[in-house]
């Protein structure tokens, strides 16, 4: 185990959902906390409640109108054309739910807490964090708040310069790239299924020279993410030399999410992770898509695992296998009945997949730009 590894967590998420309807509607931070401490994971002293981020403290990214649109539509549970047209608050994407202001504050508290609690070093899980779309002035794809740039905010108010930040969700991350374009400490890497919502985050965005993104064929398995790992990531990681890194860590890149087209198993997460883990002192993990909530669940937990230095298990103790056979997805014909694997394991077989042609002509195209940038 690794001493210095800490999770923060909070049970407002076991009880709160965006509606019935909503792809966010299956629990996930939940899950993760009930697995680790079935397994062992999860002792007291690693476990942080997050404190939730004051009006306030949203400023230093969000607009003062929007924060106050974002807790007039909490208190009210409802809101007017004009808030729902200029701040995207109400729509089927960010529809009006009790927890709207509360939930999000509570992610933006952790990561506000991450920077603040790694001054000296160390690693933090935060799965309740990771919502890379919020932008300044609006709601957008489910995010109301962008906490990860609170955690790069953060970070760098508490002696880290340079921060790398890493996103393996497979939606891109413009929300941070909004924020952080423009700042050559910010290292700022996406990989992301090409022609998936936002569609932003072309191969040819460079912002200040330090933005790379690689778009990833729909299909592709854990080879691809390997090849991205190896030709671009780590390199532009290492070269950048970062005192801190912050890794989001989406699980919608897994064949089994309903919310992308890709086909990867935990194993290209996990591979990403550990390459990370020893390029910076200051480690941040986030959670972010994720709407299988038997895929979500079991990744986030192997993560905590690999950052908190356990040994995965072949196969759950039955403990661990009692909370997986207890989550219900409401709401979809996709899974019918979940497979064995899904209940007595955190993570499936290795899913190769092909490398496409043009996903080594991109790789190419941002290789030749790191020898540039470097």
């Amino acid at each position: 185990m690794t001493a210095s590894a800490r999770f923060i967590g909070s049970e407002i998420y076991r009880g709160s959902s965006y509606g019935d309807w909503h792809p966010l509607r299956v629990p996930r931070v939940s899950t993760v906390m009930d697995l680790a401490r079935a397994l062992g994971w999860l002792p007291a002293e690693s476990y942080i409640r997050s404190p939730r981020a004051r009006p306030a403290a949203l400023h230093a990214f969000h607009t003062p109108e929007y924060v106050s649109a974002l807790l007039a539509a909490e208190e009210a549970q409802t809101v007017s054309p004009r808030i729902r047209e200029r701040h995207h608050l109400g729509t089927p994407a960010n529809p009006v739910f009790a927890e709207m202001y509360r939930r999000p504050a509570t992610g933006v508290g952790g990561a506000l807490l991450a920077g603040e609690l790694l001054r000296q070093g160390g690693r933090l899980h935060l799965p309740g964090g990771g919502t890379h779309h919020g932008l300044p002035d609006r709601a957008n794809g489910f995010c109301y708040l962008n906490d990860p740039v609170f955690a790069i905010l953060s970070l760098k108010a508490h002696g880290a310069r340079r921060v790398a930040y890493v996103d393996i969700d497979a939606h891109h991350c413009d929300g941070v790239e909004a924020g952080f374009a423009r700042d050559p400490e910010t290292l700022l890497v996406s990989t992301h299924e090409e022609n998936r919502w936002p569609r932003t985050g072309a191969v040819e965005e460079e912002g200040a020279g330090q933005v790379f993104n690689l778009p990833i064929p729909s299909g592709a398995g854990d080879d691809a993410m390997a090849l991205a790992r190896d030709r671009m990531i780590l390199p532009a990681v290492a070269a950048f030399r970062p005192d801190a890194i912050v890794l989001q860590c989406g699980a919608d890149a897994l064949l089994e999410d309903p919310q992308s087209r890709l086909a990867m198993s935990g194993h290209a997460h996990l591979g990403v992770l550990r390459a990370l883990l020893p390029l910076a002192p200051r480690f941040v993990l986030m959670g972010g898509g994720g709407y299988n909530p038997w895929g979500v669940g079991r990744l986030w937990t192997a993560t905590w695992g690999v950052l908190s230095g356990r040994e995965i298990p072949e196969r759950l103790p039955g403990s661990a296998q009692a909370v997986l056979r207890g989550l219900e997805w409401r709401g979809q014909r996709r899974v019918k009945m979940p497979p064995e694997t899904w209940l007595t394991s955190l993570l499936d077989p290795p899913r190769p997949g092909a490398i496409s042609d043009m996903l080594r002509a991109r790789v190419a195209a941002l290789e030749a730009r790191l020898v540039a940038w470097v």
